[in-house]
C-alpha cells in the first residue's frame, strides 16, 4: 500500500507502533515459559506433545512484493499470533487433562473451540468415571 497517498492513516499507524511492539517482549517470555512447561510437564502427564511448527510460521516476509516495513510487520504477526495460538493449544490440552469440564452455559460467553471434547457442566457421573483412576 502506498502510504504517501494516505498521510492521515500513516500518522495514526505511527502513533500505535509503540503499543504494538511493546507486546513483543511479553510474547517472547510467554513463548519461553510455555515451551519450558510443555517440555517438562507434558511427558510427565503423558500428554502428546504439540508440534510448534504447526502454529508458529514466519514466512510471509519472503514475498517480493512487500516493502521492508510490511516484511517486518509480517514477521511480527506470524511469530506473535503463532505463539499465542500455540500457547492456547497447550493450555487447552492442560485443561483437558486436569479438569475437562465445560463451563456453565452462558449466551454471553464464547466457548473455546476445544470445549466440544469436554464433559458437560454438572456431569458428576461422567467426571467420576473419567477421573476415577487418577484417584486410585
Amino acid at each position: 500500500m502506498d502510504y504517501l497517498k494516505y498521510p492521515e492513516r500513516e500518522i495514526r499507524h505511527l502513533l500505535t507502533v509503540p503499543f504494538i511492539w511493546l507486546l513483543l517482549g511479553p510474547i517472547m517470555l510467554l513463548d519461553l515459559f510455555m515451551e519450558l512447561y510443555h517440555s517438562v510437564c507434558f511427558p510427565v502427564y503423558g500428554i502428546k506433545k504439540i508440534d510448534r511448527s504447526k502454529y508458529v510460521r514466519v514466512d510471509r516476509h519472503k514475498l517480493k512484493y512487500l516493502d521492508i516495513r510490511q516484511k517486518i510487520n509480517c514477521i511480527y504477526c506470524g511469530y506473535s499470533n503463532g505463539v499465542l495460538n500455540y500457547a492456547a493449544t497447550i493450555a487447552a490440552e492442560t485443561e483437558r487433562y486436569w479438569c475437562g469440564i465445560k463451563h456453565e452455559k452462558d449466551d454471553n460467553f464464547i466457548e473455546p473451540r476445544y470445549h466440544k471434547d469436554l464433559l458437560e457442566y454438572g456431569d458428576q457421573e461422567g467426571f467420576e468415571e473419567k477421573y476415577k483412576e487418577s484417584a486410585e
